[in-house]
């Protein structure tokens, strides 16, 4: 148990994902539509530029992860705020590739699906399962937010191919989504999809349906949008997204605890 322990890649700790739940699937769309417009806020409005956001935004990712590395269980502040973190440096990813090196969408696309099939054939070829609810190793846990930056990237490059280069429409690019999303929840419950292919068939959706909610948001109206703007859009989700880790942290308090003392307790 020593050595195990002492095992930086496979150190023991309790489950490091949250329950999959409404407030889940709520706060993660949310976090992909903050994606969208803070990156577009920090870029256009801030005039920091493309190059000097993803350097912000990747220094505070980076620091985010390692504090969510260094705790030995799930806490909601903090696996959040990382999720936003990577949300908004996916995006920047796709936009550095797209508008820098004149990469086309097509091509970015293609190149994201590759890599996050690439890592979930790494995760299960060494770990034999790609459950969320078995993130209790540094390992898994760095499958785990290797396959959550490709599912960001992947999901702006496809829902900009859709909305934008293929002329969808932000509003029409989130129902192609959002179908897929309730095909893939009705496959689950009525045909038996696997649990864990449904899981992340769904959180791959849901980014560029949160993408594309965005833009219909905060874009104007001469570009297809309602007109909201990027800091009006990014406060409310923002607001909600605090409002529900604040509740999702209340709710978690007496099961840690109860999680503490079973652990505590002899074998």
């Amino acid at each position: 148990m020593e050595n195990t322990l002492s095992a930086p890649m496979t150190r023991t700790m309790l489950n490091k994902v949250p329950l999959v739940t409404l407030y889940f699937w709520v706060i993660k769309i949310m976090a992909t539509t903050v994606g969208e417009t803070a990156a577009d806020f920090l870029n256009t409005n801030l005039n920091l530029g493309l190059t000097n956001t993803s350097l912000v935004m990747g220094a505070l990712l980076i620091a985010a992860l390692v504090v969510q590395f260094r705790k030995d269980r799930y806490v909601p502040w903090i696996y959040w705020v990382a999720v936003v973190l990577i949300s908004v440096v996916g995006t920047l990813i796709t936009d550095n590739l797209t508008d820098h090196f004149g990469i086309p969408l097509q091509t970015t696309t293609t190149i994201f699906a590759s890599m996050l099939a690439a890592t979930f054939a790494v995760w299960y070829a060494v770990e034999r399962t790609l459950s969320i609810h078995t993130i209790f190793t540094t390992r898994r846990e760095w499958f785990y937010w290797a396959a959550i930056l490709f599912t960001f990237a992947l999901g702006t490059a496809a829902g900009d191919l859709l909305a934008e280069q293929l002329q969808l429409g932000y509003l029409h690019s989130a129902m192609v989504f959002g179908a897929g999303i309730a095909i893939t929840f009705a496959a689950y419950r009525l045909l038996n999809l696997n649990a864990v292919a449904a899981f992340w068939i769904a959180y791959i959706l849901t980014r560029p349906f949160g993408a594309s909610f965005g833009d219909l948001l905060s874009q104007p109206h001469a570009n297809g949008g309602l007109g909201l703007g990027t800091v009006g859009t990014s406060a409310i989700f923002l607001g909600v997204i605090l409002l529900l880790i604040m509740v999702m942290t209340k709710a978690q308090r007496p099961v840690m605890a109860e999680a503490t003392n079973d652990t505590s307790k002899p074998q």
